[in-house]
């Protein structure tokens, strides 16, 4: 199968570099092709702007969208873009692999994903009416794909549980493994997260390396996340809201768990 890992950190010596490495070393093991996109060493353009087309903006001013997606449908892309998205077309499963913080990824990274996540390709797919809302939430250019985050923390495990101060960890990754993995498609898998990563003891790297050759080793026969499909019958459509009837006891990010 063939793997992608979109990796954030500017340190090839930190703790993410050393499991990156041992990730890449293990799925090839495993007899997997692998892709890295190093955004840090590629220096990946973070700012999404007009210059992200070869071509001036279509109207009087920059539009972000609608000049992504003219770009995008007539390959008027930078070079970067189009490899990156051809690199996502190629993949089986996709690894998001970097450190969290300020509750979320690297700037680089959410460059990336502005920039190649395009109109038409990762967005503004499939028919809008009164029973189906675009191709997205489970459907759309990346479906039938999986995707796992790999991430490290500086707190504690107990600081990201249920009632720590941070949240829980599940509600912290919520936007990223909801809103930009199964938006376009993606069938999520649980995330693999290494605490305090800034503690780490040669005795705690054997620990963590075991368990990711463990979660790697199951990339294609996990169950993914059980996020709700939005054309799939549990939201009302236009208003996107739960039916009264699902999970009516649930609020906030749950319920959009089944």
């Amino acid at each position: 199968m063939n793997v992608l890992i979109v990796y954030a950190h500017p340190e090839p010596k930190s703790l993410n570099g050393a499991l990156k490495d041992f990730a890449v070393q293990r799925l090839e093991a495993a007899g997997h092709e692998v892709q890295v996109s190093d955004l840090y060493a590629m220096r990946w353009k973070a700012p999404l702007d007009a210059g992200d087309s070869t071509v001036a903006p279509i109207g009087q001013h920059f539009h972000p969208s609608l000049d992504s997606k003219h770009a995008f449908e007539n390959g008027l892309q930078t070079a970067d873009i189009a490899a990156e998205q051809a690199k996502l077309q190629w993949a089986d499963a996709v690894i998001l692999q970097f450190p969290l913080w300020w509750f979320s990824m690297p700037a680089i990274l959410k460059g990336w994903v502005e920039r190649v996540y395009a109109y038409g390709f990762a967005y503004g797919v499939g028919e809008h009416s009164d029973t189906h809302w675009g191709d997205r939430y489970g459907e759309g250019t990346l479906a039938g794909k999986r995707a796992m985050l790999i991430v490290t923390t500086g707190g504690w495990e107990s600081h990201y549980g249920p009632r720590g101060i941070n949240g829980p960890i599940d509600d912290v990754l919520f936007p990223i493994q909801h809103g930009i993995l199964h938006y376009p498609g993606f069938d999520v898998l649980p995330p693999f997260v290494t605490h305090r990563a800034g503690r780490m003891d040669d005795a705690r790297f054997a620990q963590t390396t075991l368990a990711l050759g463990d979660r790697l080793d199951t990339l294609f026969t996990i169950d993914p996340i059980p996020f709700r499909q939005q054309n799939a019958g549990d939201y009302e459509i236009p208003a996107l809201t739960l039916r009264a009837e699902i999970a009516p006891d649930k609020s906030g990010f749950a319920a959009h768990i089944a």
